[in-house]
């Protein structure tokens, strides 16, 4: 009787430990972060990148590009941006609307074919969800399957973020007065990273798909309530 006692109590006990928090249960691992869908950006969301660069105030153009930069430069970088050559990455909110994007530059250096310099940029209020990190990581995964063995981050030694980004990837952070140079050294491709970017990319795409759909449905739904708009104010007009 005691022995159903006791194992009536250990599986509740054991029942009750499962229903914990995972922060209350220090022996567990924690879960996997969510996936963020990075997608890869080609020459027709040129526009795009365009509108979120031009959306950062002067202060964080004057991080991300190293220089107090206009519209006119802004414009000017996005318009010579090669496709061919490098790989610009980015994250769209529902509303399609580019709010995070890195650009993976590749050295036209033919000493350094195997080095890459990375440069991102994120919209404030879509700031403190790690989408620089996420980026950063992603960028990496490509350059190792395209062979890069080093990656520069050149920044301002006030641009904390991007320099943090960089120390908790295990790079080396050296400063100039104003200015900081990190580079990391990357392992070779595996298995492992060609399968990540085709799933990570598949995903991506799949999600941008999603949310094409849904944005144009939410459009239709809008001009269907124009349309009803207009009628009840045309009876209302007409005395009906």
């Amino acid at each position: 009787m005691m022995e159903s006692k006791n194992l009536i109590k250990a599986s509740l006990d054991a029942g009750l430990e499962l229903l914990r928090p995972s922060a209350e249960r220090p022996d567990e691992p924690r879960p996997a972060p969510v996936m963020v869908p990075i997608r890869s950006i080609g020459p027709s969301h040129r526009e795009r990148i365009a509108s979120h660069l031009l959306a950062l105030d002067a202060h964080d153009r004057y991080l991300r590009f190293g220089y107090a930069a206009n519209d006119e430069q802004v414009r000017r970088y996005v318009d010579g941006l090669d496709f061919e050559r490098d790989d610009i990455f980015g994250i769209y909110n529902r509303r399609l609307a580019l709010i995070a994007m890195a650009h993976l530059a590749f050295s036209t250096n033919p000493e350094c074919k195997s080095c890459a310099e990375f440069g991102v940029s994120v919209l404030k209020p879509a700031r403190g969800r790690g989408y620089g990190a996420r980026l950063f990581d992603r960028a990496v995964i490509h350059a190792r399957n395209e062979g890069v063995d080093l990656m520069f981050i050149h920044a301002l030694s006030e641009n904390t973020a991007m320099l943090k980004i960089a120390r908790n990837a295990g790079a080396t952070v050296e400063r100039d007065g104003s200015e900081a140079e990190a580079y990391l050294r990357l392992p070779a491709a595996t298995l492992d990273t060609r399968v990540s970017e085709i799933v990570e990319e598949q995903f991506a795409q799949t999600d941008y798909r999603l949310k094409v759909q849904a944005k144009q449905f939410r459009d239709f739904l809008g001009s269907l309530q124009e349309v009803r708009r207009g009628m009840r104010e045309g009876r209302h007009k007409s005395g009906g």
